[in-house]
């Protein structure tokens, strides 16, 4: 039997390009997000590209209790162990400065909401039909942890102690879990309205390889730890940032 992944915030950017990578090493995909519209056409791409059903998805809000506990049914219905859970939902919910405490309060809880909720209620749902042994937890995290600021860096921020300490809870059982933290990714709907090729050049030049990621460079990252070569590496933050940020702590 083939593997199987899910993968959050699979419709676009880098949780596509992830759900891409797999499809393509023959792994069955669950893409989950909130658009409908979204995750029918790249369910439909991938499965056109890998020329078997490899993909669907299901619609949630991953913030919400209830959406997550009906993924969880929908996937201990079918009776398949999740061998590869890739957190990739989120994103800056609020990427301009707040002028006062009301904003101030509405943009913190936006992206604990948005950044932090679906990363520990998906996966604490999950738990307990991951693959043992053998199960891969990946999330998604970003740059802006280490030199991000505001409610944006705060919430991925959040995500490292609670990777490192469930990694360690998991590694009995030999699930891995581990963190990919990427830099600027340009080609993405993250920037929205803020890109510009000024913007662009401004970010690229941050790193000192002088260019901007892509997707696939991240979803090899994820492709990497998901592998059997990744079954050593537990409770890591893998920066893909092109030098943005350095490891030396």
């Amino acid at each position: 039997m083939s593997k199987f992944a899910v993968v959050s915030g699979g419709a676009t950017g880098i949780g596509k390009a992830v759900a891409e990578a797999l499809v393509a090493e023959g792994t069955e995909v669950l893409l989950l997000g909130r658009r409908a519209g979204a995750l029918t056409s790249a369910v439909g791409e991938l499965n056109e590209r890998a020329g078997a059903r490899l993909a669907r998805a299901l619609t949630a809000d991953l913030s919400e209790p209830e959406d997550v506990a009906r993924v969880a049914g929908d996937i201990a219905a079918t009776g398949r162990t999740v061998d590869v859970l890739v957190n990739n939902a989120g994103g800056n919910l609020a990427p301009r400065p707040s002028r006062d405490l009301e904003e101030i309060r509405r943009d913190w809880l936006a992206n604990v909401t948005g950044n932090v909720l679906p990363v520990v209620l998906l996966t604490h749902a999950l738990l307990p039909v991951l693959s043992r042994p053998g199960g891969r937890i990946i999330t998604v995290g970003s740059v802006a942890a280490l030199r991000g600021s505001g409610s944006y860096g705060g919430a991925k921020a959040a995500l490292h102690p609670w990777s490192t300490e469930l990694a360690l809870k998991l590694a009995p059982e030999e699930i891995t879990v581990n963190v990919v933290a990427p830099g600027y990714i340009g080609g993405t709907e993250f920037y929205r309205e803020r890109m510009s090729p000024e913007f662009h050049a401004d970010r690229s030049r941050q790193a000192p390889l002088g260019r901007g990621g892509t997707v696939e460079e991240v979803a090899a990252a994820v492709l990497y730890l998901a592998g059997p070569g990744g079954g050593f590496t537990t409770g890591q933050v893998l920066q893909v940032n092109g030098g943005a940020v350095t490891g030396r702590g």
